[in-house]
């Protein structure tokens, strides 16, 4: 007989492996309203927007949609809580701190329930949303409990009789704006310290993905966060977020997405308060295989750099330059790996790779191809479907799965250069991989290639001397 620690009676430890969860398949969608002084609330204009599930591209339910007037109003129930002698001013950093850990214990308590919402709204397989994302989410939490009665100011030495000391302040209003690619998680590494530090917060989660930050929502109240220091605006970028992005009244924001969105974020902070602005962007992020390295680890590596998510990640090592001796092996290789990944109904558990978030992001992929290859029809493509046929009558991905192989045969660096296919962050599971003879020159031409958020090297480092480790560096920088 087991004991509730793992262990049986006779003090051998109980080796069997923990059962894999089950996601609740015919899920109900409680919450889809604007979440504001931890109340729901309709859309001041009526109006709603549909979210899909991307698996069958039937609709899942319909959601409020926040507008500039709910932009406000958030803002100013976060402005209400953030007012010196508020109960969240008033709050002590330890009872922040157990705010945040009662937090976490709830979405440990509904880890199914905020794993299997994150499957229906994104694709992405069930386990990847209980076992990656979730987890994450947790630890974030229960990092940043811990931080909250630990952040310190300085007493500074000055000359003559002074006293000089610093003291660190929240914020005040924080904006945030999270993707579709990581929906809670992202919504959670944003959340976490800014409630660390005593901000309050205004949320508009992509419109594509809004079920999780919604239902995070009925936990904050649950908890017992004040009034007002949490508002949750679901709705579209260029009438929401642009809203938050131009309020006066924000003093931070923070948002995840694309290059171009993030340019127009950054305008509209400069032109409005001046307010702090953090960025994370994606891009084209570029992977480095040299002739000496695990041939065999390299290859996983590099496959599940781009394949992790259905390539829908910022990091993802989509454009892998390989030393020309090695190259054919290492194709070979990949393309092995690639026929193997199981595509299919994300909530079966054998499955490892589901379809894109939206249907655009599907015919991406198909115009960029037919554009490349009018440009280089001189170049090798070989697209591996690997969809068997009982995933293509369960999930709309029957179409959508493939790999990009090529080499460049007659292209020089100047219109590898100018090529946008090679250079466009297409979030699809699309690996590009070129050869090139010596390692050296690839980190240079790398270097020369838009890059976005990550650089990936595969190489002995004992074989390889100071001067080329720092070249290395240099180029990723």
């Amino acid at each position: 007989m087991a004991a509730l620690n793992g262990a049986v009676e006779n003090g051998q430890p109980d080796r069997r492996a923990p059962p894999l969860p089950r996601p609740l398949r015919s899920l109900e969608v409680k919450y889809t309203k604007i979440f504001i002084n931890n109340e729901w609330h309709e859309s001041t204009s009526g109006k709603k927007f549909p979210t899909y599930n991307p698996s069958t591209l039937e609709k899942i339910c319909d959601i409020e949609e926040g507008d500039k007037p709910d932009v406000d109003n958030a803002v100013e129930a976060a402005k209400a809580a953030f007012q010196r002698g508020s109960q969240w001013r008033q709050m002590d950093a330890l009872s922040r701190g157990r705010l945040l850990h009662k937090l976490a214990d709830l979405l440990e308590r509904d880890r199914v329930i905020l794993a299997t919402l994150e499957t229906m709204d994104t694709g992405k397989p069930f386990l990847q949303a209980y076992f990656i994302d979730l987890e994450g989410c947790i630890k974030t939490l229960r990092y940043y409990a811990g931080w909250a009665d630990k952040i310190q100011g300085r007493t500074i030495p000055v000359d003559e009789n002074f006293v000089c000391f610093t003291r660190h302040e929240p914020m005040g209003v924080c904006g945030a704006i999270t993707p579709w690619n990581f929906p809670l998680l992202m919504l959670v590494w944003k959340m976490a310290p800014a409630l660390c530090c005593g901000n309050t917060l205004v949320i508009k989660p992509a419109e594509q993905t809004p079920l999780t930050s919604l239902y995070i929502g009925s936990l904050i109240k649950e908890v017992g966060f004040p009034p007002g220091v949490v508002n949750i605006v679901p709705g579209y970028g260029p009438t929401a977020g642009a809203a938050i992005s131009t309020h006066h009244s924000i003093d931070k924001i923070a948002f995840t997405g694309s290059t171009k969105v993030g340019k127009l974020i950054k305008e509209a902070a400069s032109k409005s308060n001046l307010k702090r602005v953090t960025l994370e962007l994606g891009g084209k992020n570029p992977c480095i295989v040299c002739a000496d390295a695990d041939l065999d680890l390299a290859v996983e590596c590099a496959h599940q750099g781009v394949f992790f998510n259905q390539g829908q990640c910022c990091t993802a090592a989509s454009r892998v330059f390989v030393e020309e001796q090695i190259y054919p092996e290492f194709v070979k290789r990949s393309v092995e790996y690639a026929k193997k990944r199981l595509v299919g109904d994300p909530f079966d558990a054998r499955t490892e790779q589901g379809p894109q978030v939206t249907v655009c992001l599907r015919t991406v992929v198909v115009w960029l191809l037919v554009a490349f290859w009018f440009n280089f029809p001189c170049v090798n493509i070989i697209l591996v479907n690997t969809v068997p046929a009982e995933a293509q009558r369960v999930s709309n991905v029957s179409w959508l799965y493939f790999s990009l192989y090529f080499k460049y045969q007659s292209i020089t660096t100047v219109e590898m250069l100018c090529c946008n296919f090679l250079n466009t962050n297409v979030f699809n599971s699309l690996l590009i991989q070129l050869y090139g003879r010596g390692c050296l020159p690839g980190t240079v031409i790398q270097s020369m290639l838009q890059r976005g958020t990550a650089m990936h090297r595969w190489v002995q480092l004992q074989k390889r001397p100071f001067s080329y480790l720092a070249v290395l560096v240099m180029t990723s920088s």
